[in-house]
């Protein structure tokens, strides 16, 4: 897995709060894999392995996605919460 290891933080890196910025950390997200994919040429099993794992997080709705926010899954309370500023 050392060859997987930059893949990391797309796991550990939080959705933002507010519903504004989710298209701007999807995009960040998706062209961080892109550019780790082309760049860095990772096992090829074991990219394959990493991506249908992540669709199926990302189908299944269950966990953080980061492409999308699930229409079945509810926001949280401070993203309604007008005291609540993004940064």
């Amino acid at each position: 897995m050392y060859c997987l290891q930059w893949l990391l933080p797309i796991f550990l890196i939080p959705k933002p709060l507010n519903p504004a910025l989710w298209f701007s950390h999807s995009m960040f997200m998706g062209f961080y894999l892109l550019s780790f994919l082309l760049e860095r040429k990772p096992c090829t099993i074991r990219a394959l392995v990493f991506l249908a794992a992540l669709f199926l997080i990302c189908y299944s709705c269950w966990g953080n996605c980061f492409l999308y926010h699930c229409s079945d899954s509810p926001l949280p309370e401070s993203a309604h919460d007008p005291g609540v500023e993004g940064t």
